[in-house]
């Protein structure tokens, strides 16, 4: 069975994990605050704070900046349901909004007529490792008419003085906008190193912050270090400092901070990032779209245009002309010849708890259509030429059975 996309566990990460065990810290620790260096390194960001997930990281931000009851969050539709949980954990009020056709990312139309004086956020979505286009964001959201709207009730965002633009960057590491990475492109952006991304620490995500003046990021940072970790306000590794054990707790904080065992893990994977997973996932991602391009029922993915290129984290295939129902089917087909493929996503207003809230996809139409048509093939570094080519033969051999195309 090719599977979809298992997570690359070489015998340099396993020394690395060891050499972690061994050395006596497995919890937050020197592995960790390395890892949040590297990281602001390579995204060329004042400040990473890593954490235990990529949704701890987005519920945090919206909580620093004081996201409450009578607010509201703009979010595609089109999306994992962890960019809507998080709203809805803070008490605010999830504005969905419909996606472009052609990349899957937030509508800028729809995105500027969901603006209302209760808006507090944008989530912009990098859909599949494809940026956003945050250029037009900012611009909306720095436009006098939309600043006049925005009515600010904490310090936070009387300081910001608009409304703030946090990315959810959870499948878009080492992409590239305007020849900035990720993690640089906006407010604030959030990663996850969850198993099957590209980058993985087994579970874990980073916020990377890059607010602008008035904010100082390096005290940003200080204080979320105290918030995820109970509100404690030095952590293990501080209180291990001779004579150092007295601490303080000055508000009730959350337990979500890495650990140094997935730390470890992420030091390898970053380390090879750039030089291996990127390029042997580009090159899957290219050996798809040369085989596919010579069919006509295949509807391709973008990958890299003039400004932007992907982190190829996943293939949204796209087959015209079918029905949701039709869709299903060839995925059943494909699994038939022992292939793992994935649907990315069941868009959050189809799901049961948010359709109870009175959401309705009829009024995502792209949304819908998108998902209907598609189906996510694997992409992982492990993934050979010869189970490549059988991906391929499988998906032909699966549509054509379906709907007789060739």
């Amino acid at each position: 069975m090719i599977k979809f996309s298992p997570p690359h566990i070489d015998q340099k990460i396993i020394d690395e994990v060891v050499d972690a065990l061994k050395s006596g810290w497995i919890t937050t620790g020197p592995r960790t605050k390395q890892l949040e260096k590297n990281i602001a390194s390579y995204c060329h960001v004042p400040n990473i704070l890593c954490l235990n997930s990529a949704t701890a990281g987005l519920e945090i931000m919206l909580r620093w900046f004081g996201v409450k009851d009578g607010d509201e969050v703009i979010v595609p539709a089109y999306t994992y349901c962890a960019t809507a949980n998080v709203v809805e954990h803070c008490g605010a009020k999830v504005v969905f909004v419909d996606v472009n056709e052609s990349d899957f990312n937030m509508n800028i139309k729809a995105l500027k007529e969901a603006i209302t004086p209760n808006t507090k956020v944008i989530m912009p979505v990098d859909f599949g490792g494809l940026p956003c286009d945050y250029d037009a964001i900012i611009e909306i959201i720095n436009a006098d008419a939309i600043k006049s709207l925005f009515k600010p009730q904490t310090t936070e965002q009387q300081k910001l003085g608009r409304i703030l633009v946090l990315s959810d960057a959870a499948h878009s590491f080492g992409a590239c906008y305007k020849n900035k990475k990720t993690g640089a492109l906006c407010d604030a952006s959030v990663f996850s190193f969850h198993a099957v991304k590209n980058l993985t620490t087994s579970e874990g995500g980073a916020v990377a912050l890059s607010l602008p003046e008035p904010f100082n990021n390096q005290e940003i940072y200080q204080y979320l270090c105290i918030k995820t970790l109970h509100g404690q306000n030095k952590d293990a590794l501080a209180k291990m400092q001779k004579g150092n054990w007295k601490y303080d707790v000055i508000e009730p904080g959350y337990k979500c901070n890495m650990t140094d065992i997935a730390a470890a893990i992420g030091l390898v994977e970053l380390e090879r990032y750039d030089s291996k997973i990127l390029p042997q996932r580009k090159k899957i991602v290219e050996t798809y779209q040369q085989h596919f391009s010579s069919y006509s029922w295949a509807h391709l993915p973008i990958f890299k245009e003039i400004n932007r290129e992907s982190s190829y984290h996943l293939y949204p295939l796209r087959i015209k002309n079918i029905t949701e129902s039709q869709r299903d089917e060839i995925i059943q087909k494909i699994f038939d010849q022992d292939v793992s493929v994935n649907v990315h996503f069941i868009p959050v207003p189809l799901t049961s708890y948010y359709k109870g809230k009175g959401y309705n996809i009829n009024n995502y139409p792209t949304t819908y259509k998108n998902f209907a048509a598609e189906i996510s093939l694997p992409v992982y570094v492990d993934l050979s030429e010869q189970e490549t080519q059988m991906v391929i033969n499988a998906v032909i051999k699966a549509v054509a059975s379906v709907i007789g195309a060739s």
